[in-house]
């Protein structure tokens, strides 16, 4: 039999995914995204430390980004991924970054970046499937 979660199911683990996200620390690098649970590759391009309340609440299992998530770049480069890390350092959450429309986890006006350029991120959501 398949698995399958109701929306109330979806929204406690989209926000409780979206909690570790308070506070915490964005990086977007250049290149590819490494292996699950492997060390940043990529020259970090910029760090945006995200509001305290970081993430709206889910709806049918996808919670998007709350209030404005942006920072200076400290490398000129192509945003090609990023890791989220919670506060405390202990977990994190990789994704693609593309540009608006790309069809990444996270998207920016442009992927990009010129040392000394906000970069501000125009989209993100965390989905939990129903199956």
């Amino acid at each position: 039999m398949a698995e399958r979660l109701n929306d109330a199911a979806r929204n406690r683990q989209a926000d409780s995914i979206g909690d570790d996200f308070n506070n915490a620390t964005l990086k977007i690098y250049t290149g590819t995204q490494p292996a699950a649970g492997g060390a940043a590759t990529g020259t970090l391009l910029v760090t945006i430390t995200l509001p305290a309340d970081a993430m709206g609440a889910s709806s049918a299992g996808v919670a998007a980004k709350a209030g404005t998530w942006s920072g200076v770049a400290g490398n000129t480069g192509t945003a090609g991924w990023f890791r989220i890390e919670s506060s405390a350092g202990s977990r994190w959450y990789d994704g693609a970054v593309t540009a608006t429309g790309g069809g990444g986890e996270i998207e920016l006006t442009s992927t990009s970046i010129t040392s000394g350029q906000t970069v501000t991120v125009t989209s993100f959501t965390v989905t939990q499937p129903a199956s």
